[in-house]
């Protein structure tokens, strides 16, 4: 898939307010400063179409990017920390949930982890629910420049390990790099598979 266009349409701080009409929708979503802006900067080509920060927590609204007139690309708030009070937080997960429950235009769920670290429990928890819930989604491994390639497949390896405990099947998952670009074609084919199957239904 081509990016041609890519835009930034509004800011939602509940998921009744997001965009009108049923164009599909593909959120992007993990623990805070696992790299989300980056990864979607990446995806467009556009260095500051999300807003990166040094700062975890940053994203505390549901961000809507209109990709080629015809899908949108989601940015989620980070669940975990956040530097916000224990109402906003509880708030923040609320709407995170409410979107993800109740977004009938949601075609896809990713799920954002960093690559480096041990299966945490938060985003084990975090998949179960989406399965629980019959939730489609994805994940995207990121950070993979920071390691080698066999350390990398470890790691993959040991993460699956982990969820077959749980899932008789694990969903699709995805390698990437938002500095070196790694993964950004994987992702896209797939979004355009995914809309392509949308309009055959």
């Amino acid at each position: 898939m081509e990016i041609k266009s890519a835009e930034f349409i509004k800011s939602s701080t509940d998921y009744k307010m997001c965009p009108d009409g049923k164009l599909p929708e593909y959120a992007f979503i993990g623990r805070s400063n696992v790299g989300k802006s980056s990864i979607i900067n990446m995806l467009c080509q556009q260095k500051n179409l999300a807003l990166t920060s040094s700062k975890p927590g940053k994203t505390l609204l549901i961000n809507h990017f209109l990709i080629n007139k015809k899908w949108y690309l989601v940015d989620l708030p980070g669940y975990g920390f956040a530097q916000t009070g224990k109402e906003t937080r509880k708030k923040l997960i609320e709407n995170i949930k409410n979107y993800i429950l109740f977004r009938e235009q949601l075609a896809c769920l990713f799920v954002l982890i960093d690559v480096r670290h041990e299966p945490q429990k938060i985003d084990l928890e975090f998949m179960e629910w989406l399965g629980s819930n019959g939730i489609p989604f994805c994940i995207v491994f990121t950070k993979t420049d920071k390691l080698s390639g066999s350390q990398i497949e470890a790691n993959v390896e040991n993460y699956r390990q982990k969820m077959l405990e749980n899932w008789e099947q694990l969903p699709p998952y995805f390698k990437t790099s938002s500095y070196k670009k790694i993964g950004r074609e994987e992702l896209l084919d797939y979004i355009e598979e995914t809309n392509k199957s949308l309009t055959i239904k």
